[in-house]
């Protein structure tokens, strides 16, 4: 396994994030292909044993239970201090905004719920999971500010979001003093290149962390034609995202089968050594052995500059979808109010 450093921050993780989403109570969540406790933590052991030391859930997942898997095999696998442990908190709920909690006590309720979850002191990464239109960006920094400013969370980072939003939210925190988000979790894999257009560019600028989910387009990137898996078949959300481009997809997919072939490894080596090339730690979710073993492979694969430019040709522009299409930029005349404590900003 390799390490580096988290964006700006003094976190080192693993090249390879694990994905928790898989963990958790089916019964408990939206997603009838997630494992039981016995089968998460065996997955968690082999990948604490192929070095990967970062690992991340969310509140959302399967009511937490997702949280409470991950921490038990922690406390009862590996000393607290040697991972690197990221979660997530949700926007405010209709019911709190019409009870007035704010940004700031919603953040607080988040991650003390995230902590009794975990069963932890703190939290590494406390990451924003999708933009709040409804709450203002001040509040949220102002919120994570005060569990950073209390121990519980070390440094904070955000998924879901467009560049200009992420680029912005980090000016106002500079201003303010609050702490900056040192990493960015987006959709982004060789059939779902968007990120490209401008979050690429804005990280490797202000060496903001890139960790992207669907790292393996909900396993497309590491089947053939004919293999499938319960998730493949049972994930209507992953369809929802790509089914709409299979064909052209399909010819990406192709490549990164042929380039395994040659170079006999998995497609997974092939499509998650494309992805390493291009950010910090790619958050790849297990729920088999051998996907995170897979995984842990692919980032001793080095891919030529040829091989790279091969894979990526035939890619055609997406459409957004999934959560990013629900998070609209601001139109043309529309102006936004991002809150500053005692003064309020409008923006065209």
């Amino acid at each position: 396994m390799q390490y580096t450093k988290l964006g700006n921050s003094d976190l080192t993780v693993s090249r390879i994030c694990m994905g928790c989403m898989g963990f958790g109570d089916a019964k408990n969540g939206q997603h009838s292909w997630t494992l039981d406790e016995e089968h998460s933590r065996e997955i968690i052991r082999r990948g604490l044993e192929l070095g990967v030391n970062f690992f991340d859930t969310a509140v959302g997942y399967q009511s937490g239970t997702s949280e409470q898997y991950l921490g038990r095999a922690i406390r009862d696998f590996v000393r607290r201090e040697d991972v690197v442990v990221a979660t997530k908190f949700l926007p405010r709920t209709q019911e709190e905004i019409a009870a007035g909690v704010s940004g700031q006590q919603h953040i607080e309720n988040m991650v003390n719920t995230s902590l009794r979850n975990l069963g932890l002191d703190y939290i590494d990464l406390y990451i924003y999971h999708m933009w709040d239109h409804q709450t203002p960006i001040y509040d949220i920094l102002d919120g994570l500010n005060r569990v950073v400013q209390a121990g519980k969370v070390r440094q904070i980072g955000i998924s879901n979001c467009f560049a200009y939003q992420l680029a912005k939210a980090n000016a106002l925190a500079e201003r303010e003093g609050f702490p900056k988000f040192v990493s960015i979790q987006g959709h982004y894999n060789l059939i779902f290149r968007e990120e490209e257009r401008e979050m690429a560019k804005l990280c490797a600028e202000d060496n903001i962390a890139m960790t992207p989910y669907s790292s393996l387009a909900g396993g497309r990137l590491s089947k053939r034609p004919g293999e499938t898996s319960r998730r493949l078949e049972e994930d209507s959300y992953a369809r929802f995202k790509y089914d709409a481009t299979a064909a052209q997809d399909q010819v990406i997919i192709d490549r990164v089968a042929e380039l395994a072939d040659q170079r006999g490894v998995s497609m997974t080596e092939v499509s998650l050594a494309w992805l390493l090339t291009k950010v910090t730690a790619p958050v790849v979710g297990a729920t088999k052995l051998h996907h995170i073993e897979g995984a842990a492979k692919a980032v001793d694969l080095k891919l030529t500059a040829e091989e790279c430019a091969w894979l990526e040709e035939p890619y055609i522009p997406h459409r957004l979808v999934g959560v990013m299409a629900q998070n609209t930029p601001a139109a043309a005349g529309e102006r936004h109010v991002w809150s500053t404590g005692s003064q309020k900003v409008e923006t065209a």
